[in-house]
């Protein structure tokens, strides 16, 4: 199906040529999202793309006060297998601490606290982590943590804080993000030696009729082999540099969705910030 991003409209409204950015949806669920980006060129796409990875807020584990723990493992172990858990995450209740009144003291707008407390024997997950926030919680309840033993005991408190991907992976709510331009492959004058469908490694080519046909250009990983396999010069592959295919993930704190959002938002506000600066020195 094919779309716009109203919520974030004036990032998408206008790229280099002035038109809007239209936007098709090829998947899209809770965890991850395929786009076609039209109308737009590599350095908006990238834009995004870094965005997701390291200006996104979330919450995540940040300091581990450990009262007991007769585990086989250190407790510097336990702090980094919780604080990359993923957490969901509502930035509309907390602060970054760099922004918070609080001046980074820790107060309950920008801190959640979590407790756990296990005993043997058991494989301790996820979803022990009690929040005092219902809304903060592990985005998948069944991550291990720990398997204890009879009679050995773990017991902790993790403070989450808000913070973002560019100073710590912890915080980082996109992953696998990627994209590549729109392939564009034109099949003429096909001798039907099949050489190119040998060739292909993606396996997107097949004899139909008379010639070639391509079966799904998405999976066109634009390496040219079919190119150089035919003799004849029947198969030309190139790239749309308006047209991008936009993958990426979450981690779970945010919806892919919600991940988009809060990207184009972002930079929305970075390119608006960049306006009022040369504005000023007009």
């Amino acid at each position: 199906m094919t779309g716009r991003v109203h919520d974030a409209a004036d990032v998408f409204e206008k790229n280099g040529a002035g038109t809007m950015i239209e936007v098709e949806i090829v998947e899209l669920n809770d965890e991850k999202a395929k786009l076609i980006l039209k109308s737009t060129n590599n350095a908006f796409v990238n834009s995004l793309r870094r965005i997701m990875l390291s200006e996104v807020p979330t919450i995540a584990i940040d300091e581990v006060n450990i009262y007991d723990n007769t585990s086989v493992l250190f407790d510097e172990q336990i702090a980094l297998r919780l604080a990359l858990i993923p957490l969901k995450t509502d930035m509309e209740s907390y602060n970054l601490p760099d922004e918070c009144s609080c001046n980074r003291e820790g107060c309950t707008l920008c801190q959640v606290s979590l407790t756990l407390s296990a005993e043997g024997p058991k494989i301790v997950y996820s979803e022990d982590l009690i929040s005092t926030d219902p809304k903060i919680l592990p985005a998948d309840p069944k991550i291990p943590i720990i398997e204890l033993k009879d009679g050995q005991k773990l017991f902790l408190e993790a403070i989450a804080r808000p913070g973002l991907g560019k100073n710590h992976a912890k915080w980082q709510a996109g992953v696998a993000c990627g994209y590549k331009n729109m392939p564009m492959i034109a099949i003429t004058g096909c001798d039907q030696c099949n050489a190119c469908i040998t060739e292909c490694s993606q396996k997107i080519l097949k004899p139909q009729g008379n010639t070639i046909v391509v079966i799904d250009p998405f999976k066109c990983t634009l390496c040219r082999l079919c190119e150089d396999a035919c003799d004849v010069n029947a198969i030309k592959v190139e790239e749309d540099e308006k047209t991008a295919i936009f993958n990426f993930e979450t981690d779970g704190s945010y919806t892919a969705q919600e991940l988009l959002l809060q990207a184009t938002n972002i930079l929305q506000r970075k390119a608006n910030a960049l306006k009022d600066t040369l504005q000023t020195l007009q």
